[in-house]
């Protein structure tokens, strides 16, 4: 029988009657419904997050025949049934009918399904007479999926996305007031929700982002990946040796706790129908207003980079922080918590996430994004491991070179440095940028299996100083143990000409 991947389905009875691949996450959906009653999860697009909310909507309806064959099946009380309402502003028609039309049009809709005639004028009092109608048939469970949406679709509209924020606070205020009547209500979205005020009368929200307990409840974890995959893992591991791990550099990674490491299901999935590495997850969305500020900001290094609790829940849109929107959007995962200094160490979750934001920042800082810089890097790794100088200074050169006139902006010596390291980071070699010794700090330095390469960078300067400053300040001293060959390679940039003018190396 041919295996059949959900891809892209958020029914969880579309893929259950439909006898699709199903990850089986009930027993933490069991211990999450029944440890509290207020929950928040924030993560990012195309994270399970849809299905979760959906499989909960059934759980909650009294839908056994859906979960035969799965953990809670022998563990829930199928003759206790709740009034569920269940509203995604993903497809509710915000852009084409207006937040407050589309607001009015789900709560109808969520109405009909109950039975329920609503009287109300206003679409706050509409939601609190829903609930309050609902719950005559027991307590109600209230699902929102992706509430940040209105939003996070107008951040390029900001008079707009505050438009919405208002409406939006205003909808969920009665929830306060209607807890009698709630026996389960959980909240999802990209964003985190403590600086965006639209919960600000919630303050019993759990938020569950960043919870060790439930770190896997949206996600696929290595167990679950061998448990659920064996036939295709064993299939691929005949032509391809140990599969998983290069499975695992490309998609997993992700993580919420620092513990728990989980892998995208929408790329995992894609990978398992067809077997090719590629950038599925990224490829579904191209993030340009966040790589545009990025590029505004001038920042262009995450990695390893430092956060705390407070800045991770960051969301302003008027003052977008990039670390924060990086963590949120699933750019940035984390990789280390200091139980110490309360700080969090994030960094890209995977070789996917790596290699097609770098490409993106590389682009935009070249003045082609959305275009891609893959062919202009191509050959710099052949070139870096086999020592080939010049054939390293051509590909740097392919990509300033390839600078649009319109776009160059080389009025300092960053501009170099960034895109330099950009371009080295992005061919996945290990790159560090102003590493220092006791005499200085030298700009790049750059390790492969063979090859220690210390870099610097001068504009409109010459090679020899370049060079020079590497030698007399000794920034290859603290690699003398190290039995690679280590090389000295002093680069000016023309500026005027938007090209490598001059360089020279020197083996150490």
């Amino acid at each position: 029988m041919i295996r059949k991947y959900p891809i892209g389905l958020q029914s969880f009875r579309k893929i259950r009657e439909g006898e699709f691949l199903y990850i089986d996450k009930t027993q933490l959906i069991y211990d999450l419904v029944n440890s509290g009653n207020y929950y928040f999860l924030s993560r990012p697009r195309r994270f399970g997050k849809s299905l979760l909310v959906d499989t909960i909507d059934e759980l909650f309806s009294g839908s056994k025949e859906l979960f035969e064959g799965l953990w809670i099946e022998n563990h829930w009380n199928w003759e206790q049934k709740n009034p569920v309402i269940h509203i995604s502003f993903s497809d509710i028609g915000v852009n084409t009918m207006g937040l407050t039309a589309a607001i009015y049009n789900a709560l109808e809709i969520a109405a009909r399904k109950l039975s329920i005639h609503l009287t109300a004028v206003t679409y706050d009092q509409q939601f609190r007479e829903l609930i309050e109608k609902a719950s005559v048939n027991g307590k109600v469970v209230i699902l929102i999926d992706e509430y940040d949406k209105p939003i996070i679709d107008y951040l390029d509209n900001l008079s707009k996305a505050e438009e919405h924020r208002k409406i939006m606070s205003n909808f969920y205020s009665i929830l306060k007031g209607a807890d009698a009547h709630i026996r389960f209500l959980l909240i999802t979205g990209v964003s985190r929700f403590s600086k965006v005020s639209i919960f600000s009368d919630l303050n019993n929200l759990n938020d569950i982002t960043l919870s060790t307990r439930f770190g896997a409840i949206a996600g696929i974890t290595q167990r679950e990946l061998e448990d659920n995959f064996k036939q295709e893992i064993a299939s691929l591991q005949q032509e391809n040796g140990n599969i998983l791990e290069a499975i695992k550099s490309w998609y997993n990674g992700y993580s919420w706790d620092a513990k728990t490491k989980v892998y995208n299901p929408f790329s995992l999935l894609n990978f398992m129908a067809e077997p090719v590495f590629r950038n599925y997850w990224f490829a579904t969305g191209s993030p340009t207003f966040l790589i545009k500020g990025i590029r505004l900001k001038g920042e262009y290094n995450f990695e390893n980079v430092s956060s705390n609790e407070n800045k991770l829940g960051d969301f302003d849109p008027t003052n977008l922080l990039s670390v924060p929107l990086l963590f949120q959007t699933g750019y940035l995962t984390i990789k280390h918590y200091d139980n110490t200094t309360r700080n969090y160490t994030l960094s890209y979750p995977n070789l996917e996430v790596k290699d097609s934001l770098l490409d993106n920042l590389l682009s935009a800082y070249r003045g082609v994004f959305p275009n891609t810089s893959s062919e202009e890097t191509g050959n710099l790794l052949l070139s870096l491991n086999a020592n080939d100088i010049p054939g390293i200074i051509n590909a740097l050169n392919a990509v300033i070179g390839s600078i649009p006139f319109d776009h160059w902006r080389a009025d300092t010596e960053s501009i170099f440095h960034i895109i330099t390291l950009l371009t080295f980071q992005k061919i996945g070699v290990d790159v560090q940028t102003e590493v220092h010794s006791n005499k200085g700090r030298c700009d790049i330095l750059v390790k492969t299996d063979r090859y220690i390469y210390v870099i610097e960078l001068k504009r409109d300067g010459t090679a020899e100083e370049a060079l020079d400053q590497i030698l007399n300040t000794n920034y290859l001293q603290p690699y003398a143990a190290d039995q690679r060959k280590k090389i000295a390679l002093g680069i000016s940039f023309s500026s005027e000409n938007r090209v490598v003018e001059a360089y020279l190396s020197k083996e150490i």
